[in-house]
Protein backbone atom coordinates (compact mmCIF):
# COMPACT_ATOMS: atom_id res chain seq x y z
CA UNK A 1 0.00 0.00 0.00
CA UNK A 2 2.97 2.61 1.05
CA UNK A 3 4.42 1.83 -2.93
CA UNK A 4 0.81 2.76 -4.24
CA UNK A 5 0.35 6.07 -1.89
CA UNK A 6 4.01 6.68 -3.08
CA UNK A 7 3.15 6.55 -6.72
CA UNK A 8 0.03 7.92 -6.81
CA UNK A 9 1.96 10.79 -5.41
CA UNK A 10 4.88 10.97 -7.83
CA UNK A 11 2.01 11.36 -10.50
CA UNK A 12 0.38 13.74 -8.84
CA UNK A 13 3.26 15.79 -8.08
CA UNK A 14 5.09 15.70 -10.74
CA UNK A 15 2.01 17.49 -13.08
CA UNK A 16 0.19 19.51 -10.61
CA UNK A 17 3.19 20.41 -7.59
CA UNK A 18 3.37 19.31 -4.11
CA UNK A 19 1.08 22.98 -3.01
CA UNK A 20 -1.80 22.08 -5.06
CA UNK A 21 -2.62 18.00 -4.39
CA UNK A 22 -4.51 17.36 -1.96
CA UNK A 23 -3.97 14.15 0.96
CA UNK A 24 -7.68 12.77 -0.39
CA UNK A 25 -6.78 13.28 -4.26
CA UNK A 26 -3.49 11.10 -3.55
CA UNK A 27 -5.27 8.38 -1.72
CA UNK A 28 -8.00 8.15 -4.05
CA UNK A 29 -5.08 8.08 -6.76
CA UNK A 30 -3.83 4.73 -4.42
CA UNK A 31 -7.12 3.24 -4.07
CA UNK A 32 -7.51 4.32 -0.64
CA UNK A 33 -9.17 6.29 1.68
CA UNK A 34 -7.28 9.51 3.52
CA UNK A 35 -7.73 8.04 6.69
CA UNK A 36 -5.49 5.60 5.93
CA UNK A 37 -2.48 7.86 5.37
CA UNK A 38 -1.74 8.20 8.72
CA UNK A 39 -0.82 4.29 8.94
CA UNK A 40 2.30 4.56 6.23
CA UNK A 41 3.17 8.35 6.82
CA UNK A 42 4.06 10.43 9.79
CA UNK A 43 3.24 13.54 7.85
CA UNK A 44 2.60 15.27 4.43
CA UNK A 45 6.36 16.38 4.20
CA UNK A 46 7.34 12.45 5.07
CA UNK A 47 5.56 11.39 1.91
CA UNK A 48 7.10 14.54 -0.29
CA UNK A 49 10.41 12.97 0.74
CA UNK A 50 10.25 9.81 0.47
CA UNK A 51 8.47 10.61 -3.12
CA UNK A 52 11.34 12.51 -4.29
CA UNK A 53 13.71 9.69 -3.83
CA UNK A 54 11.42 7.16 -5.59
CA UNK A 55 10.83 9.56 -8.50
CA UNK A 56 14.68 10.60 -9.18
CA UNK A 57 15.68 6.68 -8.79
CA UNK A 58 12.77 6.48 -11.68
CA UNK A 59 14.04 9.15 -13.64
CA UNK A 60 17.53 7.78 -13.62
CA UNK A 61 15.99 4.17 -14.73
CA UNK A 62 14.59 5.72 -17.47
CA UNK A 63 17.17 7.81 -18.62
CA UNK A 64 19.33 4.33 -18.44
CA UNK A 65 17.42 2.38 -20.41
CA UNK A 66 16.99 4.87 -23.16
CA UNK A 67 20.63 5.37 -23.47
CA UNK A 68 21.22 1.40 -23.39
CA UNK A 69 18.64 1.31 -26.31
CA UNK A 70 21.03 3.65 -28.40
CA UNK A 71 24.67 2.62 -28.56
CA UNK A 72 25.49 4.24 -31.50
CA UNK A 73 26.23 7.50 -29.77
CA UNK A 74 27.61 8.53 -26.23
CA UNK A 75 25.29 7.89 -23.48
CA UNK A 76 24.81 11.26 -22.36
CA UNK A 77 24.23 12.67 -25.66
CA UNK A 78 21.41 10.39 -25.72
CA UNK A 79 19.96 11.48 -22.51
CA UNK A 80 20.18 14.84 -23.26
CA UNK A 81 18.06 14.12 -26.29
CA UNK A 82 15.63 12.14 -24.88
CA UNK A 83 15.47 14.79 -22.00
CA UNK A 84 14.78 17.85 -24.19
CA UNK A 85 12.77 15.89 -26.41
CA UNK A 86 8.74 16.95 -26.97
CA UNK A 87 8.18 13.07 -25.33
CA UNK A 88 9.62 14.08 -22.05
CA UNK A 89 7.74 17.79 -22.04
CA UNK A 90 4.53 16.19 -22.94
CA UNK A 91 4.58 13.61 -20.34
CA UNK A 92 4.90 15.39 -16.98
CA UNK A 93 3.37 12.57 -15.06
CA UNK A 94 6.23 9.89 -15.79
CA UNK A 95 8.74 12.86 -16.11
CA UNK A 96 11.70 14.27 -14.31
CA UNK A 97 10.33 15.77 -11.04
CA UNK A 98 12.94 18.46 -10.68
CA UNK A 99 11.29 20.93 -13.23
CA UNK A 100 7.84 20.33 -11.86
CA UNK A 101 8.74 21.36 -8.39
CA UNK A 102 11.43 23.92 -8.52
CA UNK A 103 9.35 27.19 -8.37
CA UNK A 104 7.19 26.19 -5.34
CA UNK A 105 10.56 24.60 -3.09
CA UNK A 106 11.08 27.89 -1.47
CA UNK A 107 7.46 27.92 -0.11
CA UNK A 108 8.35 24.34 1.31
CA UNK A 109 9.72 23.06 4.94
CA UNK A 110 13.16 23.17 5.09
CA UNK A 111 13.17 19.56 5.63
CA UNK A 112 11.68 19.31 2.46
CA UNK A 113 13.90 21.76 0.55
CA UNK A 114 16.73 19.51 1.62
CA UNK A 115 15.45 16.27 0.33
CA UNK A 116 14.89 18.38 -3.17
CA UNK A 117 18.63 19.07 -2.56
CA UNK A 118 19.60 15.66 -2.10
CA UNK A 119 18.12 14.31 -5.24
CA UNK A 120 19.31 16.67 -7.31
CA UNK A 121 22.65 16.51 -6.20
CA UNK A 122 21.80 12.22 -6.90
CA UNK A 123 20.87 13.38 -10.00
CA UNK A 124 23.80 15.50 -11.03
CA UNK A 125 26.17 12.95 -9.90
CA UNK A 126 24.24 10.68 -12.10
CA UNK A 127 24.97 12.81 -15.08
CA UNK A 128 28.39 13.35 -14.44
CA UNK A 129 29.57 9.54 -14.24
CA UNK A 130 27.23 8.90 -17.71
CA UNK A 131 28.80 11.35 -19.36
CA UNK A 132 32.39 11.26 -17.73
CA UNK A 133 32.17 14.71 -16.69
CA UNK A 134 33.67 16.76 -14.18
CA UNK A 135 30.71 17.68 -11.51
CA UNK A 136 30.84 21.33 -12.66
CA UNK A 137 30.00 20.59 -15.79
CA UNK A 138 27.24 18.33 -14.50
CA UNK A 139 25.83 21.72 -12.57
CA UNK A 140 25.95 23.81 -15.72
CA UNK A 141 24.24 20.51 -17.88
CA UNK A 142 21.31 19.72 -15.75
CA UNK A 143 21.16 23.52 -15.09
CA UNK A 144 20.36 24.33 -18.70
CA UNK A 145 18.62 20.73 -18.91
CA UNK A 146 15.74 20.99 -16.12
CA UNK A 147 15.47 24.96 -17.02
CA UNK A 148 14.55 23.95 -20.51
CA UNK A 149 11.87 21.40 -19.90
CA UNK A 150 10.50 24.07 -17.42
CA UNK A 151 10.08 27.01 -19.85
CA UNK A 152 8.99 24.36 -22.75
CA UNK A 153 6.30 23.32 -20.60
CA UNK A 154 5.22 26.60 -19.14
CA UNK A 155 4.80 28.05 -22.45
CA UNK A 156 1.56 28.18 -24.46
CA UNK A 157 2.84 28.20 -28.53
CA UNK A 158 3.73 24.63 -29.15
CA UNK A 159 5.91 25.84 -32.35
CA UNK A 160 7.90 28.75 -29.64
CA UNK A 161 8.53 25.20 -26.95
CA UNK A 162 9.72 22.79 -29.52
CA UNK A 163 12.41 25.93 -30.07
CA UNK A 164 12.94 25.87 -26.54
CA UNK A 165 13.66 22.18 -27.06
CA UNK A 166 15.96 22.62 -29.84
CA UNK A 167 18.41 25.47 -28.38
CA UNK A 168 18.63 23.33 -25.34
CA UNK A 169 19.82 20.57 -26.89
CA UNK A 170 22.66 22.87 -28.89
CA UNK A 171 23.28 24.56 -25.48
CA UNK A 172 23.91 21.21 -23.73
CA UNK A 173 26.36 20.04 -26.00
CA UNK A 174 27.96 22.95 -26.70
CA UNK A 175 28.23 22.52 -22.56
CA UNK A 176 29.91 19.23 -22.69
CA UNK A 177 32.09 20.12 -25.77
CA UNK A 178 33.59 22.75 -23.09
CA UNK A 179 34.05 20.36 -20.94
Amino acid sequence: MREQIIASAERAFRTNGVRNISLPYIMKGAGLTHGGFYAHFKNNDQLVIETFHFAITDTIKLLQSVADKKADQPRIQTIIEFYLSSVHRDQTEVGCILPALAGEMTQLSQEVRKAYTDELKRFMAFIADTGNISLSTSYALVSSMVGTIAFARAVNESQFSDQLLRGGIIQAKRVLEAN
